[in-house]
């Protein structure tokens, strides 16, 4: 299984956010510095997660981004989703009658990890941006 720097990259700065935005709209620039992530890159992912509706810009001098939804309602996978992140544990589609390996058959451990894509995108899938929030404060006590 891989996650790209884009999708684990885009929870820490939605992390970032949530942990500011209630005082006023955060900027890429201090989440680039916060997180040592690019400023181009995070233009990237904050531009898919706008269109995704789960950021929203607010223009002038003391313009920036603000979550468009409670830190409850953002999951993980909805934030993957956004940023064309998919979680996949074979590389073959679960249709297809053929198997990553280009054989006719799948290979004997497929299920397997078949079962374990499962498991990790329902795991995503009840973990919500506050959830990373509690546990970050809790870490800091």
């Amino acid at each position: 299984m891989k996650l790209t720097s884009k999708g684990r990259y885009a929870v820490m700065a939605l992390v970032d956010l949530a942990r500011f935005d209630s005082i006023n709209p955060v900027s890429l620039r201090d989440i680039s510095l916060r997180q040592g992530i690019s400023l181009d890159y995070l233009e990237q992912i904050f531009s898919k997660l706008k269109k995704n509706q789960i950021v929203q810009s607010i223009r002038g001098t003391q313009g920036g981004y603000v979550l468009s939804k409670k830190p409850n309602e953002i999951k993980l996978t909805n934030i993957f989703h956004a940023v064309d992140e998919k979680v996949k544990t074979v590389q073959c589609k679960k249709e297809s009658k053929k198997g990553c390996n280009g054989k006719a058959t799948k290979c004997s451990t497929h299920n397997l990890w078949d079962e374990l894509e499962t498991h990790i995108n329902s795991f995503f899938e009840k973990k919500s941006l506050e959830d990373l929030l509690k546990n970050n404060n809790d870490q800091r006590i």
